[in-house]
C-alpha cells in the first residue's frame, strides 16, 4: 500500500490520470456525435457531370473575380474549403455574382436558376470541405418549439437583425439584413457560414434542432398578427412611444416658431 501510495505522489501518476481524463472525454464526446457523422457521410455525392458542368459555368461567370481554379484574387476571396451551403446562400439570394466590386453583399434577384447554382456548389465543393446544403428534413419546421426558438434568437441573433428579424444597422456601415423573406435553408445556411459580418453558429454551438426552432420562430413572427400596427419593426412600446413623442414635440416646436414668425411686432417704428 506503501509503495501504491508513493507512486501515486510522483509527476507522472498527474500526467497520466490527465491523458486517461482526456481519453475518456474523447470516446464520450465521439458517441454523441456518431449518429451525426453517419448521417453527414450518408448524404449522396454529386455527380462527376454535375460538378463538370458546375466547373464551365463558375469559369464563365465566377472566376473573373474569384480566379480559375477558385484560389481567389485581390477582389474576390479563396472558395476553396468554402463549401455549397456558402454558395447555395450567396447565389440564391442575389449577391452573387455581383455586379461591382463593392456591391457583393447587397441582396437582389436571382441571376441563375436553382440546377444551375446547384451544380456551381457541387463543383465548389468537390474543391474540398465546407457545410453542405441542408435538405428539406434538416429545415423543416415541423413539431419545433417556436417558444425555445423565440428564446435563442433573442439570445444570439436579436442584437443584430432585432427582435423580430427586421434587419438593422452595424459598426462601419455594415447592416444587418431583415429576415422577412428569407427561405428557412437561406436562414439555416446563413447560420452554417456566416455571411459577411455574421458570425458561424456551427452544431457545436446551435444544435440542428435549435437552428429549426429559430427558423421556425422567424416563420412565426412573419403571420403572427401585431396589435400595435406600426411598430417600427416589434422594437416594443417604450421605444415606439419614445419616437412618437420626440416626433410630437419636435413637430410642435416647428408649429410655435412657425406662429411667433408670423406674428408681427406692435411696436410703433421710429426714432426718439
Amino acid at each position: 500500500m506503501s509503495w501504491f501510495n508513493a507512486r501515486r505522489r510522483r509527476p507522472v501518476a498527474g500526467y497520466a490520470a490527465l491523458l486517461l481524463g482526456l481519453v475518456v472525454v474523447g470516446l464520450v464526446y465521439g458517441a454523441f456525435t456518431h449518429t451525426g457523422s453517419i448521417a453527414q457521410a450518408s448524404s449522396p455525392a454529386p455527380s462527376q457531370s454535375d460538378i463538370n458542368t458546375g466547373k464551365d459555368l463558375f469559369d464563365a461567370t465566377c472566376s473573373s473575380c474569384h480566379g480559375l481554379d477558385a484560389q481567389g484574387t485581390t477582389q474576390a476571396p479563396s472558395l476553396v474549403g468554402a463549401g455549397a451551403a456558402a454558395v447555395d446562400f450567396q447565389m440564391s439570394t442575389g449577391r452573387m455574382p455581383a455586379k461591382e466590386v463593392g456591391a457583393e453583399n447587397n441582396s437582389g434577384p436571382t441571376m441563375f436558376s436553382a440546377q444551375k447554382i446547384y451544380e456551381i456548389a457541387d463543383y465548389v465543393a468537390s474543391l474540398g470541405g465546407g457545410p453542405a446544403i441542408p435538405d428539406a428534413q434538416q429545415v423543416s419546421t415541423a413539431g419545433a418549439d417556436t417558444a425555445l426558438g423565440e428564446e435563442l434568437f433573442s439570445a444570439n441573433c436579436a442584437q443584430c437583425h432585432g427582435f423580430a428579424g427586421a434587419g438593422g444597422a452595424l459598426t462601419y456601415g455594415k447592416s444587418a439584413p431583415p429576415l422577412t423573406q428569407a427561405t428557412p435553408t437561406q436562414i439555416y445556411e446563413a447560420m452554417l457560414t456566416g455571411p459577411e459580418a455574421m458570425p458561424v453558429f456551427s452544431d457545436g454551438s446551435i444544435s440542428p434542432s435549435a437552428k429549426r426552432d429559430i427558423i421556425a420562430y422567424i416563420v412565426d413572427t412573419r403571420v403572427e398578427p401585431n396589435a400595435g400596427g406600426f411598430s417600427l419593426g416589434r422594437t416594443g412600446p417604450v421605444t415606439e412611444g419614445l419616437v412618437i413623442f420626440l416626433g410630437g414635440m419636435g413637430f410642435l416646436v416647428i408649429i410655435a416658431l412657425w406662429i411667433t414668425a408670423k406674428r408681427r411686432d406692435p411696436r410703433p417704428t421710429g426714432t426718439e
